[in-house]
């Protein structure tokens, strides 16, 4: 019998990974957020699925593109473009790719997380969340 060690290793990685991202999700540490509008394209497009990662104020740079939640309620994915730290606390400016002004001063309090990126690109799977968006939009 003649196995295919290169095809297996590559599935068992991807399975650990898998499993792993799994296990971050439980943990609360790691989510993924699915992108819906057109404020941060052409880098994210609706349906495209981010890895979000709980991260500390310190750790948030100008460039970084994090989620946050709103006084609304709703999931915001904008990038950072300015960061003050004001009296011990930390304040994002934070805009859309796309839009011509700024969100306005976010609060660490209001940042769910970070969008994993490599050296500067985004970490996406394009088309993958329009199957969560089909779900939500039959139950508005």
């Amino acid at each position: 019998m003649r196995l295919k060690t290169v095809g297996t290793a590559l599935e068992l990685v991807a399975i650990a990974a898998i499993l792993t991202l799994l296990v971050l999700n439980l943990t609360g540490r790691v989510m993924f957020a699915v992108v819906e509008g057109k404020s941060m394209e052409p880098l994210l497009q609706t349906g495209d699925l981010v890895l979000v990662v709980k991260t500390s104020p310190q750790d948030i740079h100008v460039g970084d593109i994090v989620v946050y939640r709103s006084p609304y309620g709703e999931l915001v994915i904008h990038r950072v473009i300015k960061v003050e730290h004001v009296d011990g606390h930390y304040l994002y400016l934070i805009k859309g790719d796309n839009n011509a002004i700024p969100d306005g001063n976010i609060p660490y309090s209001w940042i769910i997380g970070k969008v994993v990126g490599i050296d500067g690109s985004v970490f996406k799977l394009p088309v993958i969340g329009y199957l969560t968006l089909s779900f939500k939009s039959m139950f508005k």
